[in-house]
């Protein structure tokens, strides 16, 4: 009994570390896929810097693969934020590192009852990449001014969440093209897109 014991004693942490063709149950994690960084500039943004950083932090919070920050440098930015007079335009993304944005946050808009946050995001949209959905509901930020100025959701639903994910999955900023079109959503009408 004594010889069965040893060779148990001997066999028994050697099997222990011999792989024996198990996959584990937890896999080895991935590196993370790398995340798009888009810089903005707010400094014309004015009466608006605060839903501006509120808007940054919705879509920061709700996506994966592309991530907004403050640009190091004026002029450097991917795309800019100001405070005009007229009605919110934006241009139309995916807007990629390099590229020259311009989000125009229409004071209109707010004197007709709409929430700035709710504004400010829904335009952030349309740099990301999303068209809008008017007909949608007020949880759908890109329904914009169809739920009507009670609507204040600032924040993108999980479809709209993952349809930018999907714009900047890795690899698709070699594969996309910069776009040159102009949304003006005229929120208290219908939106009019304007090559530019």
């Amino acid at each position: 009994m004594s010889k069965r014991t040893a060779v148990l004693t001997a066999l028994i942490p050697a099997l222990l570390s011999t792989t024996v063709g198990f996959s584990s149950a937890h896999p080895a994690p991935h590196p993370p896929a790398a995340v798009v960084t888009l810089t903005y500039d707010a400094g014309a943004a004015g009466p608006w810097a605060d839903s501006v950083g509120q808007a940054i932090q919705n879509w920061n919070d709700a996506v994966h693969n592309v991530h907004l920050e403050p640009a190091s440098t004026p002029g450097s930015a991917d795309y800019v934020y100001e405070a005009t007079s007229g009605w919110p335009q934006t241009t139309l993304g995916p807007i990629f590192p390099g590229g020259s944005g311009d989000v125009q946050l229409g004071q209109q808009a707010v004197d007709e009852g709409y929430d700035a946050t709710r504004i400010t995001a829904h335009e952030t949209g349309h740099v990301l990449g999303l068209p809008d959905d008017y007909s949608g509901p007020c949880s759908e930020l890109m329904s914009g001014h169809g739920p009507g100025t009670s609507c204040t959701n600032a924040k993108p639903d999980a479809a709209e969440a993952a349809q930018v994910d999907s714009n900047y999955a890795p690899g698709m900023a070699a594969t996309r093209r910069q776009h040159h079109q102009v949304v003006i959503d005229i929120w208290s009408g219908r939106a009019l897109a304007v090559p530019r």
